[in-house]
């Protein structure tokens, strides 16, 4: 394994190399203070297994960072580590591509226990991004809807179920195609009827409310 850790302090990086080390051992970790540092080096070795990637870097926003790679490099998965984690900017993050938002003041456990869930195909969101979620609005004083246990609670199906798991590893509708061996329109619709039954709008808050219910989602191919 190959990551790159983008972070334009020098106590950062070595923070994050240790934790890298702890989780994986024997992987190969590059370290780039800027943007175009970053980028050169992506160049140069396109064989990335992760970024590390902080959003507030001196010479270039981390949000166009995320897209550029998301464009030039879609295999390469990134995770974004910043001192702000409010629910606009960890949305954002996601959209861009980011397979992970870790705040820079989580503890060591919190970013081991993040990148562990990374490397084994999930998205990682922070707690209280997900508890602001859950929480009833204001209007809201019924309280008595039960909070359903499993996708099938809220009528979803078999293959449904297994597009909604690729979701949450951050795939797009044409690898769900690959991975699954559907037609892209019939994804779309999979996709459509998932976003429906969890009350969203949009793939990130699918992702977000997947991950405040608290499921564990494998597709069946990894079965």
């Amino acid at each position: 394994m190959k990551v790159l850790v983008v972070d334009d302090h020098a106590l950062i990086r070595e923070a994050l190399r240790g934790v890298l080390k702890e989780l994986k051992g024997d992987a190969t970790i590059i370290e780039a203070s800027s943007c175009q540092q970053a980028m050169r080096l992506v160049d140069e070795h396109s064989d990335f297994s992760l970024i590390l990637l902080d959003l507030n870097l001196p010479d270039r926003n981390g949000f166009t960072v995320l897209a550029e790679l998301r464009e030039r490099y879609p295999a390469i998965s990134a995770v974004v580590l910043s001192a702000l984690n409010d629910r606009d900017t960890v949305t954002k993050a996601l959209d861009l591509g980011a397979l992970g938002f870790i705040p820079k003041s989580s503890t060591r456990e919190i970013m081991l226990s993040a990148l562990r869930l990374v490397f084994s195909g999930g998205i990682y969101i922070p707690p209280d991004i997900l508890v602001r979620q859950t929480a009833p609005s204001p209007s809201d004083t019924s309280g008595t809807q039960p909070r359903p246990s499993s996708p099938r609670d809220l009528g979803l199906t078999d293959r449904q179920v297994d597009v909604l798991a690729l979701m949450m590893q951050g795939k797009s509708n044409k690898a769900i195609c690959r991975t699954l061996d559907l037609a892209e329109p019939t994804v779309k619709n999979h996709v459509t009827a998932i976003l429906k039954a969890l009350k969203v709008t949009n793939r990130t808050e699918a992702v977000i409310a997947v991950g405040a219910l608290g499921w564990n989602l494998r597709p069946a191919a990894d079965s």
